[in-house]
């Protein structure tokens, strides 16, 4: 197995100063509809079905699901409760929540609502079918340059409405963006997603992902999300992340050095950007300064790009997944099934850190 394969195939988990997070699968493809002026009735377990795993993690899974009353499919995150309290994911759990609900983008994944039962918390997710882009890369080892214009284009658009609601993302990476059934991105996972209108100190991301400023342990802004996409721009261009080693010591010891071995075949123009983005020094960093998000949008590299088209999904996907119809999960890996049966009555020793739910 060649070095780049070792690298795309490897599972990269994200970190936390509290814990491990939630696997990085979710859910969407359904039109958001204007989710904060309906009143929706409150959802229980027995308006669904659950069907196969579509991913699982340190304290539960997601399920596809259909509804038994409009026969839509739906991805349900179910966490158990005992398990976030452990791995001391309250805060994490509960901002998941109210982010998610106080969002509407086309670009990010939409919860349509959310409840417990004894043992478990339970969000329900529209379910987006067409797997992760880390699968499509994977397969396609690297993206040609107009395919990695296209995908940043939606993701930096999703940063931005983010960011405008003073929301840090803090996890972006292949794994976490889902593909609709044209092919569009879905931001999902917002386990480490926090508002953050000035400074935060939190250690969380994916290792190969971690701004310098968050290594450092300095109070970090939403610049770092601004880090991450330039990571995700060259992983997407190399197929393999700039800074890499499996011992994480080492791996933030390259990211503070920010020595970069670019490939020949790089675009110039995206080398420039890159540099502009995976820079430390937060008064240079492209996202960062007066222009904000524009000063991406206008880089020579993103020439030819219309971003009201983009924003608008009129731009044709490079690569449109094949759906099988409604439910197919093709694009998502197997995995074994629990036999653990959910809405058992039980002691609920924990519903007060989850009154919202």
């Amino acid at each position: 197995m060649s070095f780049i394969h070792k690298i795309i195939d490897k599972a990269r988990h994200p970190i936390s100063s509290s814990s491990s997070s939630f696997s990085s699968i979710s859910t969407s493809t359904s039109t958001n509809e204007d989710k904060h002026t309906t009143t929706k009735p409150k959802l229980k377990l027995e308006d669904f079905s659950l069907l196969r795993t579509l991913g699982t993690g340190s304290f539960g899974r997601v399920h596809l699901a259909q509804s038994r009353h409009n026969n839509r499919y739906y991805a349900i995150k179910v966490l158990k409760k005992s398990e976030v309290v452990r791995l001391k994911q309250v805060e994490h759990t509960n901002s998941e929540k109210h982010i998610l609900e106080s969002v509407s983008n086309p670009f990010l994944v939409n919860l349509w609502g959310t409840f417990q039962d004894d043992a478990n918390l339970y969000m329900v997710m529209d379910y987006v079918p067409g797997g992760e882009l880390f699968s499509v890369l994977r397969k396609s080892q690297r993206f040609p340059d107009h395919v990695v214009k296209f995908y940043t284009a939606e993701v930096l658009l999703a940063i931005e409405y983010l960011h405008s609601k003073d929301i840090v993302y803090r996890d972006l990476k292949p794994e976490n963006l889902l593909l609709d059934a044209s092919g569009h991105i879905k931001i999902t996972d917002f386990g480490f997603a926090k508002h953050v209108p000035d400074n935060t100190w939190t250690l969380c991301g994916t290792p190969d992902y971690l701004a310098p400023e968050v290594i450092q342990s300095k109070g970090y802004t939403k610049a770092v999300d601004w880090w991450s996409l330039g990571i995700l721009i060259f992983e997407m261009l190399a197929g393999y992340p700039p800074f890499y080693d499996d011992d994480h010591l080492k791996l933030y010891e390259k990211i503070l050095q920010g020595k970069i071995r670019w490939p020949a075949y790089f675009d110039p123009h995206a080398k420039d950007l890159l540099k502009r983005l995976l820079t430390s020094d937060l008064s240079r960093r492209f996202g960062n300064l007066k222009g904000g998000a524009d000063d991406i949008k206008t880089h020579r590299w993103f020439d030819g790009v219309d971003f009201s088209r983009i924003a608008a999904r009129q731009v044709r996907a490079p690569y449109i997944p094949q759906i099988r119809g409604e439910g197919d999960a093709s694009h998502f890996d197997r995995y074994p099934e629990s036999n653990e049966q959910y809405g058992l009555a039980c002691p609920d020793i924990h519903r007060d850190k989850f009154i919202d739910f």
